[in-house]
């Protein structure tokens, strides 16, 4: 039997409920940022941002695998198999085997990039015409010798029909 306290403690719990706030794993959102420290979200960032350095590294190793001219095809197999299947021990294992030669092909393709491209621009600036004088700057010239006197008004006719009628 329900005696007249317990109801009215039952009445009273119901009436005052907690605030509504949304909890996580049963506990106010306040208490989990305290519970947060400056040091933990250091680490986080610090934990995230060498798990992009693992992907970076692991997508250089196996483009190195496969842009490895002296390596076969079973080779170039076997590593992106090992990379794949066992990813630390793998990569680790390359640049402790490879890790030399990585950098010395890394610093040919560079090499030869830039010889492209130097060749490349003096292609181009070959296949250019020579920048000489113009029409009009000729023309200015002899106006400018004209104006001087140091042509006389036949001279300065002659010279221009010869610039005007050149191609």
């Amino acid at each position: 039997m329900i005696t007249a306290t317990a109801a009215r403690r039952t009445v009273n719990s119901v009436r005052t409920a907690p605030p509504a706030t949304v909890s996580v794993a049963g506990r106010r959102p306040e208490d989990v940022v305290n519970d947060y420290p400056l040091l933990n979200g250091f680490l986080t960032m610090m934990w995230f941002f060498l798990w992009i350095m693992w992907f970076m590294l692991l997508f250089r190793v196996i483009g190195d695998i496969f842009r490895d001219d002296g390596l076969g095809g079973w080779g170039k197999a076997g590593w992106t198999l090992f990379v794949c299947v066992l990813p630390f021990l793998g990569v680790l294992v390359y640049l402790i085997a490879r890790g030399r030669g990585m950098g010395e092909r890394a610093m040919r393709r560079a090499e030869a990039q830039e010889q492209a491209f130097r060749s490349y621009v003096q292609r181009a600036a070959a296949d250019t015409p020579a920048a000489g004088p113009t029409r009009a700057d000729e023309l200015a010239k002899l106006a400018s010798l004209h104006d001087h006197g140091d042509l006389s008004d036949a001279e300065y006719e002659s010279a221009k029909s010869k610039v005007l009628t050149s191609v």
